[in-house]
């Protein structure tokens, strides 16, 4: 596994895929190696649930960590003998050349069209739809997380793609003890935001529609913004003086299982997705769910979450205020949402379903 920040970790989506898929393929018996990221203060373990771990060599540099860290990932694993390479993230596959010089099977996991998030200036944007194309011209199968996605690479490549979506599974529910005590949040007293505090998220929509309603529910964002820092500066310029919206940071653990557990309502009003596992976390709760209307959205919540026409500030006012006034609406949502979300995204079968992928011609 190429590609990746680290694992075990909640940096991104990436990551707890590739932990989440690489448990399960070690479960069914299949030697798992990961090439993590070497950065300071991360601690270098050897194992980790059966997986073995690596560690490569990159700089703290937003537009060149991806593609270091691939380089000198790649440059060990073409003289091993592995059976299967599986990139994830278009940044990675720019090495892609590499490994088919000498002939070494390829897999690639699309999890969403990277040069359009809003984060990247131009020169990186150009360089994450290179990789794109070299997944395309390289690979020996192409995993995305979307029928959407499968539609994009047959129309501007004609290349055929494999649509296998990320997994969830239950979480203990939790009661509001750490974050009573850190924060002042009770059962059902808040909204939650949780995600990277990046542009193509869409917290500044939230944060305006939130400001124009009145309720007693904080609003809680968590979630760091280390790869956007004028975003994130910016947005809490916006909260000035709101004293119910509540900046937690980046989260995990018990922390993140009482925010999921006790919220009154998750929204996420992104404008770029690929398959946000926030949001399937959320479901897998039984929360209510507010989503913006992009496809990468409702192809997900497929009418188990409310939505809202995306970038409309106005139409996510009302949807909120509607939803915050009928706790029956929420509860029906939320119940109805875990049931489905449970049942079809199951970590196991879908490495089973990659595992096929792994073996096929």
């Amino acid at each position: 596994m190429i590609g990746h920040k680290q694992i075990p970790s909640r940096s991104g989506g990436v990551e707890i895929v590739v932990e989440k898929l690489s448990e399960q393929l070690v479960q069914k018996g299949i030697s798992v190696d990961v090439y993590n990221r070497r950065k300071k203060g991360i601690e270098k373990i050897d194992q980790y649930k059966g997986i073995t771990m690596y560690y490569s060599f990159t700089i703290s540099k937003r537009n060149l960590d991806a593609i270091i860290s691939a380089f000198f990932s790649t440059a060990k694993v073409i003289f091993r003998p592995y059976d299967i390479l599986h990139y994830h993230a278009v940044g990675s596959c720019l090495m892609l050349w590499l490994p088919r010089l000498f002939h070494k099977r390829i897999v690639v996991t699309i999890h969403g069209l990277d040069w359009k998030r809003a984060k990247w200036g131009n020169f990186a944007s150009k360089m994450l739809l290179l990789g794109e194309k070299f997944a395309v011209k390289y690979a020996d199968q192409i995993i995305v997380l979307s029928e959407q996605m499968k539609a994009y690479f047959k129309k501007n490549y004609g290349r055929d793609t494999i649509y296998i979506p990320n997994g969830i599974e239950q979480m203990p529910a939790e009661k509001a003890d750490i974050i009573q005590k850190k924060f002042g949040l009770e059962k059902e007293s808040y909204i939650l935001f949780l995600a990277r505090i990046v542009p193509e998220k869409g917290l500044h929509y939230l944060i305006e529609a939130y400001k124009r309603i009145k309720t007693e529910n904080k609003l809680v964002i968590a979630g760091d913004c280390s790869y956007a820092e004028d975003y994130g500066k910016w947005v809490k310029k916006l909260c000035k003086n709101c004293e119910n919206i509540i900046f937690t940071g980046f989260v995990d653990g018990k922390i993140l299982r009482e925010l999921y557990s006790n919220a009154t309502i998750y929204v996420l009003p992104s404008e770029v997705e690929g398959m946000p596992l926030s949001l399937l976390e959320a479901m897998s709760y039984g929360k209510c769910c507010l989503v913006s209307d992009i496809p990468e959205n409702t192809s997900v919540a497929e009418g188990f979450a409310e939505s809202f026409r995306a970038s409309d500030i106005e139409d996510l006012t009302q949807k909120l205020e509607k939803l915050l006034c009928d706790s029956e609406k929420r509860k029906k949502l939320g119940t109805e949402a875990q049931k489905y979300v449970l049942n079809k995204y199951d970590w196991s079968d879908i490495a089973e379903r990659t595992l096929n992928v792994y073996e096929s011609k």
